[in-house]
């Protein structure tokens, strides 16, 4: 987690997939509580595309148009929970 003083990366780019940093001085406040509610929303998203993506495996019938979207959203949500990981230092920005 971040400290006091410490900018903490947002579940979010900025104008041309530039990193956005929001002041922690107010953990409570109004922007920390949108970037927990996202981080949550990114990392539920996540749990449900690894369930779907087992189930793609296992299953012969899946299309390959199927797959190639569903390695597409992975890698999106993959790219956010790093982003979300690394917000809460547990890997290096």
């Amino acid at each position: 987690m971040t400290t006091p003083n410490e900018l903490r990366l947002l579940p979010w780019s900025g104008p041309g997939d530039k990193p956005c940093y929001l002041s922690t001085e107010d953990p409570d406040g109004y922007m920390s509580r949108l970037a927990d509610s996202i981080e949550a929303i990114q990392l539920d998203t996540a749990s449900e595309l690894l369930e779907e993506a087992s189930e793609a495996l296992d299953n012969q019938g899946t299309s390959l148009d199927d797959m190639r979207c569903l390695a597409k959203e992975l890698t999106g949500a993959l790219r956010d929970i790093l982003r979300v990981a690394t917000s809460r230092g547990h890997i290096p920005a």
